[in-house]
């Protein structure tokens, strides 16, 4: 498997000359490190998911934090990797929603919502999220 800054240089890019935000990239790293634990650390995962999220709603809502979110949850070299790892179906959900059309956010919002990956509706399946 890759690690994260392989995955991290393949999402890092511009969007409509938008820059990805340096605050984005820590908030993916404690996800895949919460995911990649084994077993996984579940609390962890929500608090960090939760976070991402909030960053997401509010001060991280740019197009380009949007695409790179997106394209790291759909990423070829991780997504077969957290797939396996067991995770009850309702993490399992949020993760692979937030590789849908969590892209659309910005430039597409109905888009996005019709498919229910605006941040504000994963954030509150997010905060939903049962620790087993």
């Amino acid at each position: 498997m890759k690690g994260f800054e392989q995955i991290w240089s393949s999402v890092d890019r511009l969007r409509d000359d938008e820059s990805v935000s340096r605050d984005l990239k820590p908030l993916l790293c404690r996800i895949h490190g919460d995911v990649l634990t084994s077993p996984a650390n579940l609390p962890a995962l929500k608090n960090s998911l939760v976070e991402l999220l909030q960053y997401l709603t509010v001060a991280g809502r740019t197009n380009a934090n949007c695409w790179a979110t997106d394209l790291f949850f759909c990423s070829d070299h991780w997504e077969p990797h957290w797939g396996e790892q067991n995770l009850p179906d309702d993490f399992h959900e949020v993760l692979a929603r937030m590789g849908e059309a969590l892209h659309d956010t910005v430039t597409c919002p109905e888009v996005a919502h019709n498919f229910g990956c605006l941040p504000e509706q994963l954030l509150e399946r997010a905060e939903r999220l049962q620790i087993p």
